[in-house]
């Protein structure tokens, strides 16, 4: 029988054989590499990637197709299914794992089509284990990935934009419109290439805390930095870093959003300092700032 796509876990599986092809030829796939697979559906890609003599991990959520996929490829030594959810699973336990019972220490490579619902948390789930990730090429709604892949200056340029571009070189690939699937999505879709950066593009203190100014500074958009930044930085030690405190957050580059993360930073540190150090001032300075915490956490991520 076969499958129904099931609306609950954002099923649209992939059958243009062309697309299919035009991915493989871009993943620059090599034998004995260690791939893993989020969301394999009915394996429209898994093997074409078996046929290239990779080791390949598939994490599938749906039971009754964990249950076809082993049955199609029961006798694929080099495939582990796991029925799982990718946003709970532990990446870097999996590398870990496959080391220890004798391959070698390679990087994982990642490939998934990704239900448009759960992209961005999974994404960022998966960048906890970025130190055990060679690269990752994700099918996403072509508006995140513009979002991903923009620069100062557009209007699709957001916190999405920034803090992947923190952790990850972007490149968007190729377009895939909707009758490359079934059932069509609504939208069209694109292929997106991410690598894990050996060394932070800027130097960030804290990365919770360009998080936190990066939130804020997009949390309004048509709003400009000294407004919404002001619960956590004085419009003042704004310009004092060389940045117009009178430019909207999508004019800001990344090396900017660290330079005032790190300020964050450190007067964060200046006020954990003892009582007597810090004074009155910087006491409710400090209750302020932690207030804001709650305002950033609260907005919906743009």
């Amino acid at each position: 029988m076969a499958h129904i796509p099931r609306k609950r876990f954002g099923q649209n599986f992939l059958h243009d054989h062309n697309i299919i092809y035009n991915i493989l030829s871009s993943l620059q796939v090599k034998p004995d590499q260690h791939w893993v697979e989020i969301g394999p559906g009915q394996g429209a890609l898994t093997e074409p990637l078996l046929n290239e003599g990779i080791r390949l991990d598939v994490i599938e959520l749906d039971r009754d197709l964990v249950a076809l996929l082993k049955e199609k490829f029961k006798h694929q030594p080099r495939l582990q299914i796991h029925s799982a959810d990718a946003l709970r699973f532990d990446f870097a336990a999996l590398a870990r794992s496959r080391a220890e019972q004798g391959g070698s220490n390679e990087k994982l490579r990642v490939i998934g089509n990704l239900p448009y619902n759960i992209s961005t948390p999974l994404m960022f789930h998966l960048l906890k284990s970025a130190h055990c990730i060679e690269d990752m090429h994700f099918m996403l709604q072509k508006e995140v990935v513009d979002r991903i892949c923009a620069g100062p200056g557009s209007k699709k340029y957001g916190r999405l934009s920034v803090m992947m571009q923190y952790y990850c070189d972007t490149e968007l690939l190729f377009d895939v419109p909707p009758e490359s699937f079934d059932p069509a999505p609504k939208v069209m879709s694109a292929i997106v290439r991410l690598v894990p950066h050996q060394q932070p593009p800027v130097e960030v203190h804290d990365v919770a805390k360009l998080n936190r100014v990066v939130t804020e500074a997009f949390s309004q958009r048509r709003k400009t930095l000294r407004n919404s930044l002001k619960k956590l930085i004085p419009e003042a030690e704004i310009a004092a870093l060389n940045i117009d405190p009178t430019l909207r957050a999508e004019m800001i580059s990344l090396d900017d959003f660290a330079r005032l993360s790190n300020l964050l930073q450190e007067e964060l540190a200046k006020l954990d300092k003892p009582s007597g150090m810090s004074g009155g001032n910087g006491q409710k300075r400090k209750m302020s700032l932690f207030k804001s915490d709650k305002v950033g956490s609260s907005k919906t991520q743009k």
